[in-house]
Protein backbone atom coordinates (compact mmCIF):
# COMPACT_ATOMS: atom_id res chain seq x y z
CA UNK A 1 0.00 0.00 0.00
CA UNK A 2 1.15 3.97 -0.52
CA UNK A 3 0.61 6.81 0.04
CA UNK A 4 1.90 10.46 -1.51
CA UNK A 5 5.27 11.15 0.24
CA UNK A 6 7.18 14.45 0.15
CA UNK A 7 7.90 15.21 -3.60
CA UNK A 8 5.20 12.89 -5.01
CA UNK A 9 6.90 9.91 -4.73
CA UNK A 10 5.59 6.93 -4.08
CA UNK A 11 6.13 5.51 -0.59
CA UNK A 12 4.63 2.51 1.76
CA UNK A 13 1.07 3.77 3.94
CA UNK A 14 1.59 4.75 7.27
CA UNK A 15 0.32 2.79 9.95
CA UNK A 16 -2.45 5.51 11.00
CA UNK A 17 -3.75 5.01 7.11
CA UNK A 18 -4.42 1.61 7.08
CA UNK A 19 -7.79 0.03 7.09
CA UNK A 20 -8.13 -2.09 10.78
CA UNK A 21 -11.31 -3.62 9.11
CA UNK A 22 -9.36 -4.90 6.00
CA UNK A 23 -6.84 -6.56 8.13
CA UNK A 24 -9.28 -7.96 10.46
CA UNK A 25 -11.23 -9.48 7.53
CA UNK A 26 -7.60 -10.46 6.07
CA UNK A 27 -6.69 -12.23 8.92
CA UNK A 28 -10.25 -14.33 9.49
CA UNK A 29 -9.16 -15.53 5.52
CA UNK A 30 -5.86 -16.24 6.34
CA UNK A 31 -6.73 -18.34 9.27
CA UNK A 32 -9.73 -19.79 7.55
CA UNK A 33 -7.14 -20.85 4.49
CA UNK A 34 -5.33 -23.43 6.71
CA UNK A 35 -8.37 -25.14 7.64
CA UNK A 36 -8.75 -25.75 3.60
CA UNK A 37 -4.86 -26.17 2.99
CA UNK A 38 -4.28 -28.54 5.77
CA UNK A 39 -5.64 -31.42 3.21
CA UNK A 40 -2.67 -30.34 0.95
CA UNK A 41 0.01 -30.53 3.13
CA UNK A 42 -1.17 -33.99 5.11
CA UNK A 43 -2.45 -36.14 2.32
CA UNK A 44 -2.00 -36.97 -1.61
CA UNK A 45 -3.35 -33.93 -4.03
CA UNK A 46 -6.38 -35.76 -5.02
CA UNK A 47 -7.89 -36.29 -2.06
CA UNK A 48 -8.43 -32.26 -1.84
CA UNK A 49 -10.68 -32.79 -4.58
CA UNK A 50 -12.15 -36.16 -4.24
CA UNK A 51 -12.38 -37.41 -0.67
CA UNK A 52 -12.91 -40.69 -1.14
CA UNK A 53 -9.39 -40.96 -2.79
CA UNK A 54 -7.55 -41.63 0.75
CA UNK A 55 -7.75 -41.13 4.36
CA UNK A 56 -10.81 -42.54 6.42
CA UNK A 57 -13.95 -40.87 5.28
CA UNK A 58 -16.51 -42.16 8.59
CA UNK A 59 -17.50 -40.60 11.95
CA UNK A 60 -15.73 -37.48 13.01
CA UNK A 61 -13.45 -37.40 10.12
CA UNK A 62 -16.78 -37.28 7.69
CA UNK A 63 -18.11 -34.75 9.95
CA UNK A 64 -14.32 -32.28 9.42
CA UNK A 65 -14.55 -33.35 5.81
CA UNK A 66 -17.95 -32.25 5.65
CA UNK A 67 -17.68 -28.78 7.38
CA UNK A 68 -14.80 -27.79 5.58
CA UNK A 69 -16.15 -28.56 2.27
CA UNK A 70 -19.58 -26.36 3.53
CA UNK A 71 -17.90 -23.89 5.23
CA UNK A 72 -14.44 -23.61 4.20
CA UNK A 73 -13.38 -24.58 0.59
CA UNK A 74 -12.85 -21.78 -1.97
CA UNK A 75 -14.67 -19.48 0.68
CA UNK A 76 -11.54 -18.04 1.83
CA UNK A 77 -9.32 -17.74 -1.03
CA UNK A 78 -12.35 -15.89 -2.09
CA UNK A 79 -12.14 -13.62 0.23
CA UNK A 80 -8.48 -13.38 0.08
CA UNK A 81 -8.68 -12.24 -3.80
CA UNK A 82 -11.39 -9.69 -2.73
CA UNK A 83 -9.34 -8.40 -0.24
CA UNK A 84 -6.13 -8.39 -2.86
CA UNK A 85 -8.06 -6.28 -5.23
CA UNK A 86 -9.04 -4.15 -2.88
CA UNK A 87 -5.45 -2.97 -1.67
CA UNK A 88 -5.12 -2.54 -5.37
CA UNK A 89 -7.41 0.18 -5.15
CA UNK A 90 -6.30 1.52 -2.20
CA UNK A 91 -3.27 1.79 -3.00
CA UNK A 92 -3.62 3.87 -6.14
CA UNK A 93 -5.59 6.00 -4.52
CA UNK A 94 -2.73 6.99 -1.98
CA UNK A 95 0.00 6.58 -4.12
CA UNK A 96 1.49 9.71 -6.23
CA UNK A 97 1.45 10.36 -10.01
CA UNK A 98 -0.39 7.67 -11.56
CA UNK A 99 3.36 6.33 -13.32
CA UNK A 100 4.86 6.44 -10.38
CA UNK A 101 2.10 4.26 -8.93
CA UNK A 102 2.19 1.88 -11.48
CA UNK A 103 6.01 1.36 -11.64
CA UNK A 104 5.51 0.53 -7.59
CA UNK A 105 2.14 -1.92 -8.46
CA UNK A 106 4.34 -3.92 -11.03
CA UNK A 107 7.53 -3.99 -8.33
CA UNK A 108 5.34 -5.51 -5.61
CA UNK A 109 3.82 -8.08 -8.28
CA UNK A 110 7.52 -9.02 -9.63
CA UNK A 111 9.04 -9.53 -6.61
CA UNK A 112 5.38 -11.45 -5.12
CA UNK A 113 5.55 -13.58 -8.27
CA UNK A 114 9.26 -15.22 -7.85
CA UNK A 115 8.32 -15.46 -3.87
CA UNK A 116 5.59 -17.21 -5.22
CA UNK A 117 8.05 -19.05 -7.57
CA UNK A 118 10.15 -20.28 -4.41
CA UNK A 119 7.65 -20.83 -2.13
CA UNK A 120 5.68 -23.51 -4.76
CA UNK A 121 9.05 -25.37 -6.09
CA UNK A 122 11.32 -25.35 -2.85
CA UNK A 123 9.10 -25.80 -0.25
CA UNK A 124 4.88 -26.63 -1.06
CA UNK A 125 3.00 -26.88 -4.55
CA UNK A 126 0.33 -25.40 -3.33
CA UNK A 127 1.49 -21.80 -3.28
CA UNK A 128 -1.24 -19.05 -4.59
CA UNK A 129 1.47 -16.04 -4.25
CA UNK A 130 2.62 -16.51 -8.36
CA UNK A 131 -1.40 -16.58 -9.40
CA UNK A 132 -1.83 -13.66 -7.33
CA UNK A 133 1.10 -11.74 -8.71
CA UNK A 134 -0.30 -12.64 -12.37
CA UNK A 135 -3.72 -11.32 -12.05
CA UNK A 136 -2.60 -8.27 -10.01
CA UNK A 137 -0.80 -7.18 -12.73
CA UNK A 138 -3.22 -8.09 -15.16
CA UNK A 139 -6.35 -6.54 -13.37
CA UNK A 140 -4.44 -3.43 -12.55
CA UNK A 141 -5.03 -1.33 -15.43
CA UNK A 142 -9.26 -2.00 -14.89
CA UNK A 143 -8.78 0.38 -10.97
CA UNK A 144 -10.48 3.17 -12.08
CA UNK A 145 -13.68 1.34 -13.33
CA UNK A 146 -16.96 2.24 -11.95
CA UNK A 147 -17.85 -0.28 -9.18
CA UNK A 148 -21.38 -1.39 -11.14
CA UNK A 149 -18.55 -2.41 -14.07
CA UNK A 150 -16.20 -3.74 -11.81
CA UNK A 151 -18.89 -6.34 -10.94
CA UNK A 152 -20.28 -6.74 -14.06
CA UNK A 153 -17.17 -7.61 -15.50
CA UNK A 154 -15.51 -9.42 -12.54
CA UNK A 155 -18.50 -11.63 -12.40
CA UNK A 156 -18.49 -12.56 -16.57
CA UNK A 157 -14.68 -13.22 -15.62
CA UNK A 158 -15.62 -15.61 -12.88
CA UNK A 159 -17.86 -17.38 -15.67
CA UNK A 160 -15.19 -18.16 -18.42
CA UNK A 161 -13.91 -20.95 -15.43
CA UNK A 162 -16.95 -22.24 -15.01
CA UNK A 163 -17.94 -22.37 -18.91
CA UNK A 164 -14.45 -23.93 -19.59
CA UNK A 165 -15.35 -26.71 -17.00
CA UNK A 166 -19.01 -27.55 -18.23
CA UNK A 167 -17.18 -26.93 -21.76
CA UNK A 168 -14.64 -29.82 -20.95
CA UNK A 169 -17.54 -32.37 -19.51
CA UNK A 170 -19.35 -32.07 -23.17
CA UNK A 171 -16.24 -32.96 -24.55
CA UNK A 172 -15.22 -35.96 -22.53
CA UNK A 173 -17.37 -38.39 -23.81
CA UNK A 174 -15.60 -38.17 -27.11
CA UNK A 175 -12.28 -38.55 -26.08
CA UNK A 176 -10.27 -41.31 -27.02
CA UNK A 177 -10.87 -44.23 -24.70
CA UNK A 178 -6.92 -44.16 -23.69
CA UNK A 179 -7.10 -40.30 -23.19
CA UNK A 180 -9.84 -40.29 -21.16
CA UNK A 181 -8.31 -42.33 -18.62
CA UNK A 182 -5.31 -41.12 -18.54
CA UNK A 183 -6.94 -37.60 -17.47
CA UNK A 184 -9.37 -39.20 -14.50
CA UNK A 185 -6.52 -40.99 -13.23
CA UNK A 186 -4.08 -38.25 -13.41
CA UNK A 187 -6.89 -34.93 -12.60
CA UNK A 188 -9.67 -37.24 -10.00
CA UNK A 189 -8.67 -40.99 -9.53
CA UNK A 190 -4.86 -41.99 -9.31
CA UNK A 191 -3.90 -45.58 -9.43
CA UNK A 192 -2.79 -47.22 -6.58
CA UNK A 193 0.57 -47.07 -7.44
CA UNK A 194 0.69 -43.31 -8.55
CA UNK A 195 -0.55 -42.65 -4.95
CA UNK A 196 2.22 -44.84 -3.35
CA UNK A 197 4.96 -42.72 -5.47
CA UNK A 198 3.15 -39.40 -4.00
CA UNK A 199 3.38 -40.51 -0.32
CA UNK A 200 6.57 -42.40 -0.97
CA UNK A 201 8.41 -38.70 -2.29
CA UNK A 202 6.82 -36.88 0.61
CA UNK A 203 7.96 -39.16 2.87
CA UNK A 204 11.69 -38.96 1.83
CA UNK A 205 13.90 -36.24 2.24
CA UNK A 206 13.48 -32.63 0.90
CA UNK A 207 15.25 -33.66 -2.64
CA UNK A 208 12.72 -36.35 -2.84
CA UNK A 209 10.17 -34.43 -3.01
CA UNK A 210 11.66 -31.89 -5.48
CA UNK A 211 10.81 -33.06 -8.62
CA UNK A 212 7.28 -34.36 -7.70
CA UNK A 213 6.85 -30.94 -5.72
CA UNK A 214 8.02 -28.78 -8.53
CA UNK A 215 6.38 -30.88 -11.15
CA UNK A 216 2.82 -30.22 -9.33
CA UNK A 217 3.31 -26.08 -9.10
CA UNK A 218 4.22 -26.15 -12.66
CA UNK A 219 1.04 -27.74 -13.38
CA UNK A 220 -0.55 -24.85 -11.13
CA UNK A 221 1.00 -22.30 -12.11
CA UNK A 222 0.58 -22.64 -16.19
CA UNK A 223 -2.35 -25.48 -16.83
CA UNK A 224 -4.57 -25.02 -13.66
CA UNK A 225 -3.96 -21.08 -14.05
CA UNK A 226 -5.15 -21.05 -17.60
CA UNK A 227 -7.88 -23.21 -16.94
CA UNK A 228 -9.13 -22.11 -13.58
CA UNK A 229 -7.18 -20.12 -11.29
CA UNK A 230 -6.39 -16.78 -13.54
CA UNK A 231 -10.40 -16.34 -14.11
CA UNK A 232 -11.29 -16.91 -10.64
CA UNK A 233 -8.60 -14.76 -8.68
CA UNK A 234 -8.77 -12.51 -11.22
CA UNK A 235 -12.52 -12.09 -11.62
CA UNK A 236 -12.80 -12.15 -7.44
CA UNK A 237 -10.02 -9.28 -7.54
CA UNK A 238 -12.32 -7.08 -9.80
CA UNK A 239 -15.47 -7.80 -8.03
CA UNK A 240 -13.44 -6.97 -4.47
CA UNK A 241 -12.42 -3.82 -6.45
CA UNK A 242 -16.17 -2.84 -7.17
CA UNK A 243 -17.09 -3.80 -3.00
CA UNK A 244 -13.95 -1.25 -1.60
CA UNK A 245 -15.44 1.23 -3.89
CA UNK A 246 -18.64 0.74 -2.70
CA UNK A 247 -17.21 1.15 1.18
CA UNK A 248 -18.53 -2.53 1.69
CA UNK A 249 -15.02 -3.60 3.54
CA UNK A 250 -14.22 -1.03 4.94
CA UNK A 251 -17.20 -1.42 7.69
CA UNK A 252 -18.57 1.79 7.10
CA UNK A 253 -22.31 0.39 6.04
CA UNK A 254 -25.16 0.02 8.05
CA UNK A 255 -25.16 -2.77 10.52
CA UNK A 256 -28.90 -3.77 8.60
CA UNK A 257 -26.73 -3.98 4.99
CA UNK A 258 -23.66 -6.50 6.30
CA UNK A 259 -26.82 -8.11 8.28
CA UNK A 260 -28.54 -8.60 5.04
CA UNK A 261 -25.52 -9.39 3.14
CA UNK A 262 -24.50 -12.08 5.52
CA UNK A 263 -28.05 -13.51 5.73
CA UNK A 264 -28.17 -14.11 2.09
CA UNK A 265 -24.75 -15.04 1.61
CA UNK A 266 -25.49 -18.07 4.02
CA UNK A 267 -28.74 -18.75 2.67
CA UNK A 268 -28.35 -18.72 -0.68
CA UNK A 269 -24.66 -20.66 -0.87
CA UNK A 270 -24.92 -23.05 2.49
CA UNK A 271 -28.39 -25.11 0.58
CA UNK A 272 -27.03 -25.30 -2.74
CA UNK A 273 -23.59 -26.47 -1.71
CA UNK A 274 -25.29 -28.88 0.05
CA UNK A 275 -27.03 -30.53 -2.72
CA UNK A 276 -23.82 -30.38 -4.68
CA UNK A 277 -22.60 -32.70 -1.73
CA UNK A 278 -25.42 -35.05 -2.05
CA UNK A 279 -25.18 -35.63 -5.63
CA UNK A 280 -21.34 -36.25 -5.45
CA UNK A 281 -22.16 -39.15 -3.50
CA UNK A 282 -25.41 -40.10 -5.37
CA UNK A 283 -22.86 -40.33 -8.43
CA UNK A 284 -20.06 -41.83 -6.43
CA UNK A 285 -17.33 -39.36 -6.96
CA UNK A 286 -17.39 -40.23 -10.38
CA UNK A 287 -15.76 -37.66 -13.22
CA UNK A 288 -19.07 -35.76 -12.55
CA UNK A 289 -18.27 -34.44 -9.43
CA UNK A 290 -15.13 -32.94 -11.16
CA UNK A 291 -16.93 -30.82 -13.61
CA UNK A 292 -20.41 -30.59 -12.89
CA UNK A 293 -20.47 -31.32 -9.33
CA UNK A 294 -17.99 -28.26 -8.89
CA UNK A 295 -20.41 -25.85 -9.70
CA UNK A 296 -22.84 -26.16 -6.76
CA UNK A 297 -19.50 -25.26 -5.15
CA UNK A 298 -17.35 -22.68 -7.23
CA UNK A 299 -20.51 -20.06 -7.53
CA UNK A 300 -22.00 -20.70 -4.04
CA UNK A 301 -18.46 -20.32 -2.79
CA UNK A 302 -18.88 -16.90 -3.49
CA UNK A 303 -22.36 -16.20 -1.55
CA UNK A 304 -20.88 -17.98 1.72
CA UNK A 305 -18.15 -15.83 1.47
CA UNK A 306 -19.73 -12.42 1.08
CA UNK A 307 -21.67 -14.00 4.34
CA UNK A 308 -18.73 -13.90 5.76
CA UNK A 309 -17.66 -10.60 4.58
CA UNK A 310 -21.13 -9.53 6.01
CA UNK A 311 -20.75 -10.81 9.78
CA UNK A 312 -16.73 -9.74 9.90
CA UNK A 313 -17.95 -6.01 9.16
CA UNK A 314 -20.40 -6.81 12.33
CA UNK A 315 -17.96 -7.70 14.45
CA UNK A 316 -15.83 -4.68 13.69
CA UNK A 317 -18.99 -2.59 14.26
CA UNK A 318 -19.01 -4.27 17.91
CA UNK A 319 -17.20 -2.55 20.35
CA UNK A 320 -17.23 -5.74 22.44
CA UNK A 321 -15.91 -7.74 20.12
CA UNK A 322 -12.70 -5.77 19.77
CA UNK A 323 -10.74 -8.40 22.05
CA UNK A 324 -11.56 -10.48 19.44
CA UNK A 325 -10.76 -8.66 16.55
CA UNK A 326 -7.46 -7.18 17.15
CA UNK A 327 -5.55 -10.58 17.40
CA UNK A 328 -7.60 -10.92 14.11
CA UNK A 329 -6.06 -8.16 12.66
CA UNK A 330 -2.61 -8.28 13.53
CA UNK A 331 -2.04 -11.71 11.73
CA UNK A 332 -3.77 -9.29 8.76
CA UNK A 333 -1.10 -6.90 9.01
CA UNK A 334 1.50 -10.20 8.92
CA UNK A 335 -0.28 -11.83 5.96
CA UNK A 336 2.32 -12.69 3.95
CA UNK A 337 4.40 -14.05 6.78
CA UNK A 338 2.16 -15.72 8.48
CA UNK A 339 1.40 -17.67 5.09
CA UNK A 340 4.45 -18.39 4.50
CA UNK A 341 5.17 -19.69 8.27
CA UNK A 342 2.15 -22.07 7.82
CA UNK A 343 4.00 -23.98 5.20
CA UNK A 344 7.02 -24.29 7.43
CA UNK A 345 5.03 -25.33 10.33
CA UNK A 346 2.84 -27.91 8.40
CA UNK A 347 5.74 -29.32 5.82
CA UNK A 348 8.02 -29.66 8.86
CA UNK A 349 5.31 -31.95 10.50
CA UNK A 350 3.87 -33.87 7.65
CA UNK A 351 7.06 -34.05 5.03
CA UNK A 352 9.78 -36.55 5.56
CA UNK A 353 12.14 -33.63 6.11
CA UNK A 354 10.49 -32.70 9.49
CA UNK A 355 8.53 -35.27 11.51
CA UNK A 356 7.02 -37.33 8.44
CA UNK A 357 3.63 -37.16 9.48
CA UNK A 358 2.44 -37.47 5.47
CA UNK A 359 -0.31 -39.81 4.86
CA UNK A 360 -0.72 -40.51 8.27
CA UNK A 361 -2.67 -38.10 10.51
CA UNK A 362 -6.60 -38.31 9.72
CA UNK A 363 -9.33 -35.57 9.70
CA UNK A 364 -9.74 -34.78 12.69
CA UNK A 365 -6.04 -35.32 13.58
CA UNK A 366 -5.95 -32.59 10.99
CA UNK A 367 -7.56 -30.32 12.25
CA UNK A 368 -6.15 -30.43 15.93
CA UNK A 369 -3.17 -28.86 13.72
CA UNK A 370 -4.71 -26.44 12.39
CA UNK A 371 -5.84 -25.24 15.05
CA UNK A 372 -2.18 -25.46 17.23
CA UNK A 373 -1.37 -23.16 14.04
CA UNK A 374 -3.77 -20.70 15.25
CA UNK A 375 -3.34 -20.45 18.41
CA UNK A 376 0.29 -19.71 17.54
CA UNK A 377 -0.09 -16.74 14.88
CA UNK A 378 -2.96 -15.01 17.27
CA UNK A 379 -0.95 -14.89 20.19
CA UNK A 380 2.46 -14.67 17.94
CA UNK A 381 1.46 -11.64 15.46
CA UNK A 382 0.39 -8.96 18.32
CA UNK A 383 3.46 -9.48 20.72
CA UNK A 384 5.56 -9.61 17.21
CA UNK A 385 4.14 -6.08 16.10
CA UNK A 386 4.10 -4.79 19.83
CA UNK A 387 7.80 -4.36 19.04
CA UNK A 388 8.41 -4.58 15.30
CA UNK A 389 6.52 -2.41 12.67
CA UNK A 390 6.09 -5.32 10.31
CA UNK A 391 5.86 -8.88 9.46
CA UNK A 392 9.80 -9.83 8.28
CA UNK A 393 8.19 -11.24 4.91
CA UNK A 394 6.60 -7.75 4.60
CA UNK A 395 9.16 -6.16 5.61
CA UNK A 396 11.44 -7.88 2.64
CA UNK A 397 8.87 -6.95 0.63
CA UNK A 398 8.81 -3.39 0.76
CA UNK A 399 12.20 -3.14 0.91
CA UNK A 400 12.26 -4.46 -2.30
CA UNK A 401 9.63 -2.61 -3.67
CA UNK A 402 10.50 0.55 -2.61
CA UNK A 403 14.52 0.26 -2.42
CA UNK A 404 14.87 1.12 1.00
CA UNK A 405 14.60 -0.17 4.02
CA UNK A 406 12.04 1.14 6.06
CA UNK A 407 12.43 1.17 9.49
CA UNK A 408 11.71 -2.43 11.16
CA UNK A 409 11.23 -1.96 15.11
CA UNK A 410 8.90 0.42 16.94
CA UNK A 411 11.21 2.92 18.85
Amino acid sequence: MTNSAAGGNAGPVSRAARIDALDVLRGFALLGILAVNIQLFAMPAAAYFNPTVFGDLEGANFQVWLGTRLLGDQKFMTIFSMLFGAGIVLMASRAGPAGAAGRVHYRRMGWLALCGLLHGHLLWAGDILFLYAVCGALVYPLRGWSPRRLLVVGTATLGVASAISMGGAASLPAWPADARAEFIAEAWQPTPAMLAAELAAYRGGWLDQLPVRSAQALGFETLVALMWGIWRAGGLMLIGMGLFKLDVFGARRSRGFYGALAVAGLLLGLPLETRGVVLDFRYGWDIWSFFQGDQFNYWPSVAVSLGYVGLVMLACRTAALRGATRPLAAVGRMALTNYLLQTVICTTIFYGHGLGYYGSVDRLGQLGVVAGVWALQLVGSPLWLRRYRFGPAEWVWRSLTYGTRPAFQRA
